[in-house]
């Protein structure tokens, strides 16, 4: 065992003299230590139930005759941290958390590891973390949030957001907008939508890394306490049969992760987090396969903020196992893959099937023919951009427009709220990606205030930053290379005519090739937004976001 190393012969009687400290018995000693990674905390309100999953998951390696050992890592709530300068923050931490449980696992010589995670950047981060310690591990979530209800109708933290543009456009009153916020976020749990958190969840199961159910169990449902109490079991066998993340992180596990983030209609953050995860499994996957992929698995959910229905909808019609089933009958999903259960991806899904196919389509009718993300390539993006094309309206699939150009998303806010912005513009936000901003802001606040105001159908924003998983519209984040790399997004002016064709996978300004060098001529790299402390190195490591915006 890999805890021989701290607890076995007379070297070590310091070191068992320190976890006798900790009250261990001899017979626990005897046993696998196992580290369990909670990232609960206070303030993120999908990780203020993780005590009682580690509790459970706790109980669970006790039954199948391990020691758990408990610590922690650090957390961001991207819905606080959004649209003021703590969301530069948000996307760094991905890397530290990933480097937490690293040091953790390799310092105390764990012979297995359960994640708890549940939210944006806690849930790559640990799977990060898994894949480049390899050692054996399970994941489980702390499941998602119930949408909230106003006016007998569903609410969610995307409405929310967008109620906000309502309200500075006087189509609501103040009251309105009260009775909202109390009202959008009824339980602990990740946000309701398919946002980051719960797309990363869901993904989690389909990579082999989650048992079924681990995306959709909602928080407040003692399932999930079972779940977690399986996972602490599972961790366990795992170990016993060494079998390890690298064994499950396969390129066709992600390439499975893909097919069904392209059937869930996901989030737009997925194409950086999937792409950390492979990279630190040693896989590679490139953006012109995503397009592949998404060319051929059709669109069968349109959760919120594509449509009405949310996390705990997509449950009770068969959760994730009825989605990996139903898109065996195109064979995008290999079947044959290990999980974290033990058994193969085809084992595990066997009996799933849709119970309501309002929730889930089938894949004879889908929603659309071709997937919920799409990568665009151009003169303006020619390492790509990313949007999530299922939740942006049909006449705005292909548009033309002139450039409001902006280089901060505070100007952009503060330009949407003042009525600035008119029918047809292509907002365009840069130095806002992992170097400029650093860390790649999310835009919920100017695409929500775009669709509070009822311009999502008349007005597209591209930026090198990225979109919250709430966002909807024709929102293209992640252009590549960014402004701060002298990507061409730095030198477009206000009234240039930007094309956007989702269909087609472009999006170009139009401007002569020999214009776009006479600009650069004339382009200053601006200074660093920061310049000490963690975002400033930062700044400095990360590539660029086509790459998953891993460190160098």
């Amino acid at each position: 065992m890999l805890s021989d190393q701290v607890k076995k012969g007379a070297e070590k009687a310091p070191h068992r003299s320190l976890l006798y400290a900790l009250g261990l018995t001899d017979e626990e000693l005897e046993r696998p230590i196992i580290g369990v990674a909670n990232s609960k905390n206070d303030i993120i309100p999908g990780h203020i139930n993780l005590d009682k999953i580690a509790e459970a998951v706790k109980a669970g390696i006790r039954m199948a005759g391990g020691t758990p050992i408990e610590f922690s890592t650090i957390g961001v709530c991207d819905g606080i941290a959004m649209n003021h300068k703590g969301m530069k923050y948000s996307l760094g931490s991905r890397e530290l958390i990933a480097d937490s449980v690293e040091i953790m696992a390799m310092a105390h010589g764990f012979d297995g590891l359960v994640l708890i995670p549940n939210c944006d950047k806690i849930v790559p981060g640990m799977l990060m973390a898994a894949a480049r310690l390899n050692i054996p591990s399970i994941a489980v979530s702390g499941g998602p949030m119930l949408a909230g209800r106003y006016k007998d109708a569903p609410n969610d933290l995307s409405l929310l957001f967008e109620a906000v543009g309502s309200f500075k456009s006087g189509k609501i009153s103040d009251k309105d907008l009260h009775d909202m916020e109390i009202s959008a976020c009824p339980t602990c749990g990740s946000c309701s939508g398919m946002y980051t958190a719960n797309t990363m969840n869901c993904l989690t199961e389909v990579l082999g890394m989650g048992l079924p159910g681990n995306g959709t169990i909602p928080a407040v449902y003692s399932d999930r306490i079972r779940l977690a109490k399986h996972a602490g079991m599972k961790i366990m066998e795992l170990i016993k049969k060494d079998i390890k993340p690298c064994d499950i992180l396969t390129k066709d596990a992600f390439i499975n992760a893909f097919c069904a983030d392209m059937a869930l209609g996901g989030s737009t953050n997925t194409l950086l987090h999937l792409k950390a995860i492979a990279h630190e499994a040693g896989v590679e996957i490139s953006l012109d396969e995503i397009n592949k992929i998404s060319a051929k698995v059709p669109n069968l959910c349109k959760l919120s903020p594509a449509g009405k229905y949310h996390i705990e909808d997509l449950h009770f019609a068969g959760g994730i196992p009825a989605i990996l089933n139903e898109l065996t009958k195109i064979n995008a999903i290999n079947t044959e893959l290990i999980t974290v259960t033990g058994k193969t991806v085809g084992e595990n899904i066997k009996d799933a099937y849709i119970k309501n196919h309002d929730v889930i389509k089938s894949v004879e009718n889908p929603y659309s023919k071709t997937g919920g993300l799409a990568v665009l390539f151009g003169n303006i993006a020619k390492d790509g951009a990313v949007v999530k094309a299922s939740a942006v309206s049909e006449e705005m699939l292909k548009h033309k427009g002139p450039a409001r150009v902006f280089n901060s998303e505070d100007e952009a806010i503060s330009a949407i709220y003042n009525g600035e912005i008119k029918k047809g513009d292509v907002v365009v936000i840069r130095y806002e990606g992992p170097k400029g901003g650093p860390g790649m802001r999310e835009m919920l606040s100017p695409t929500s205030a775009l669709a509070g105001m009822g311009l999502d159908k008349d007005v597209a924003l591209i930026t090198d930053g990225r979109f919250s998983g709430a966002t909807r519209g024709a929102c293209i984040g992640h252009v590549s290379p960014e402004a701060m790399e002298g990507g061409e997004i730095a030198i477009i002016n206000d009234g240039d005519i930007i094309e956007i064709d989702i269909p087609a996978r472009k999006l170009n300004v139009k401007l002569s090739d020999d214009e776009i060098k006479s600009r650069f001529q004339n382009w200053i790299k601006p200074e660093p937004k920061i310049k000490k402390g963690y975002m400033a190195r930062y700044a400095n490591q990360v590539t660029s976001a086509s790459t998953g915006a891993v460190f160098k």
